[in-house]
């Protein structure tokens, strides 16, 4: 269906931009959601929900439907390159919040936002195959040009306002930053998921190693997938090589003989990580990049939510977080009734960018992962006899809490919000 008019037009159907449109609707504020792929499928790896996520997706009225297909994770456990025991604390309800952490597939988790969207929104409000093109903005409205799959020009829609969401390598951002480049400081990732007996808990996030010497990130999405009772497990392998390196290309099928001969001895007592690696159902590659926090997010009728405005390295589980809270922050301020909406843009602006651009400095600096940095340092990287021989317990918590209330999701913060 052609659509002429869309009083807000969401360019980018993802997590953020589905979030939006699914607040909005809530918020009696009519919106389209343009997408460029012709199709959703379940596709990707896995995605941590902390805390903070998992408010804003239970205000949504999606909590029960992701809680059915993904796994609480009960704890989080440290552990150096050679197996060793690091630091653990407790996760999401178990430790005391009131809503879960939850591992869950990536597609899995985009499908259910997709899925309630098009029942709550109607079909005819959320439009597959609209790749953004350009726009140009007038008194009181902009007009936006999408190509379809084939590549040719669709109607314009005109909107009062556009929100882009449209990720990491936004179209919309680049209209606006032309010049703009990725940071890439070396680090590469591989991510895969492999059907695997539970490991630990069955309901354990694991970070081992550091991205100095390699560093996995290991957690299930999908429990019994099979009779013999295996799970499907996520993982991120990540290592910064300074030599030769040049940056890998986006979700392009990674090799895992690429990937095992970064962590070949990692054989310990209770995971068999090269075999991990090996048995994987697939992997991709991605490059460790994010963008330099920007100064301003609104150019007009236009504004960025989610990766569109402030790409952050895949650390601490907190990107898809910041975009479902900009979602809220940004439905919120359009609900209050502007005679124009140019207002509301610029409030929700104000609100997020400074916060957001704290977290992704903390992600390159002092990310979740520090606490296994920090006992790198100290031991040089080799074994050690016990870990309160290096560190304390209360100074790794203590590093853990750090991070969570920058990020948002100290236990306090959840508990006075809730």
């Amino acid at each position: 269906m052609n659509i002429k008019q869309a009083d807000i037009a969401i360019v980018g159907g993802g997590i953020g931009g589905l979030a939006l449109a699914l607040h909005l609707h809530a918020r009696g504020v009519p919106c389209h959601v343009f997408e460029a792929v012709a199709e959703v499928r379940e596709l990707g790896v896995g995605i941590t929900l902390l805390p903070h996520a998992m408010r804003e997706l239970a205000a949504l009225g999606l909590q029960s439907a992701i809680e059915a297909v993904g796994i609480e994770n009960y704890e989080s456990a440290f552990f150096n390159r050679h197996g060793q025991f690091i630091y653990s604390e407790l996760r999401g309800r178990h430790a005391g919040y009131p809503l879960p952490e939850v591992g869950i597939h990536r597609g899995k988790l985009h499908k259910i936002l997709f899925d309630a969207a098009v029942a709550r929104l109607g079909p005819e409000h959320v439009h597959t195959g609209y790749r953004f093109d350009r726009m140009v903005q007038a008194e009181g409205h902009v007009d936006i040009t999408f190509k379809d799959p084939q590549g040719q020009d669709r109607p314009a829609v005109r909107s009062r306002v556009l929100i882009a969401s449209d990720g990491v390598n936004s179209a919309v951002r680049r209209v606006f930053y032309p010049d703009e480049q990725m940071v890439f400081t070396g680090i590469n990732t591989w991510r895969g998921v492999t059907r695997f007996a539970p490991i630990l808990t069955g309901k354990t996030y694991m970070r081992i190693g550091s991205i100095e010497t390699g560093k996995m990130v290991i957690y299930p999405i999908v429990d019994q997938v099979d009779a013999q009772g295996h799970q499907l497990v996520n993982w991120m392998a990540e290592i910064r090589m300074e030599e030769g390196v040049t940056q890998n290309d986006w979700n392009r099928a990674g090799r895992a003989e690429d990937v095992l001969k970064l962590f070949k001895d990692w054989t310990f007592d209770w995971l068999d990580v090269p075999q991990l690696i090996a048995q994987a159902d697939s992997i991709l590659e991605y490059p460790m990049v994010d963008k330099d926090p920007i100064d301003q997010w609104t150019f007009g009728r236009v504004t960025l939510l989610g990766d569109a405005a402030h790409p952050m390295y895949p650390r601490g589980s907190n990107g898809s977080a910041q975009a479902l809270i900009d979602a809220r922050t940004l439905a919120d301020e359009l609900a209050k009734g502007d005679a124009d909406p140019l207002p509301a843009l610029h409030r929700y602006e104000a609100v997020r960018r400074p916060i957001t651009a704290k977290v992704v400095q903390t992600n390159r600096t002092t990310p979740p992962d520090f606490i296994n940095i920090k006992v790198d340092e100290l031991t040089g990287g080799q074994p050690f006899r016990h870990i309160d021989d290096v560190i304390s317990q209360a100074e790794l918590r203590q590093i853990s809490d750090d991070y969570k209330k920058i990020a948002g999701f100290s236990l306090e913060a959840l508990k006075t919000q809730a």
